[in-house]
């Protein structure tokens, strides 16, 4: 029996879940897609506590551009945060998605802001 889109998804995010944790030394930044919108978070796995979170529907992101752009955009603002907060290091969490298009894109502006993954 096939999987559906949702299923797929959830069986990829857990492989990948097996090896990327957050630590506070090396926290996780979280990503999700919906069809609209776009959201990251920094995660400490390891107390359970989001450290800094960031989304296209934040006040200071405007979603003039298309949804690539505005992913970029997220990555800045939680790259941003996360260095204010005092974090470099991370570990990427792509969360079931593929490493393309607006997922790609939060990733580069979340480096563009000072991240190192």
């Amino acid at each position: 029996m096939a999987l559906t889109k949702t299923e797929r998804r959830q069986r990829i995010k857990n492989r990948i879940r097996k090896i990327v944790t957050g630590t506070e030394s090396q926290p996780r930044l979280s990503v999700f897609r919906s069809n609209k919108e776009i959201y990251a978070q920094i995660v400490d796995d390891v107390t359970g506590r989001t450290i800094c979170a960031a989304s296209s529907r934040d006040k200071g992101i405007d979603s003039a551009g298309n949804k690539t752009e505005v992913a970029a955009l997220v990555g800045k603002a939680i790259g941003e945060k996360a260095v204010k907060a005092g974090i470099e290091n991370i570990a990427f969490d792509r969360g079931g998605y593929l490493y393309h298009g607006r997922v790609k894109s939060l990733a580069e502006g979340a480096r563009e802001a000072g991240l190192k993954f």
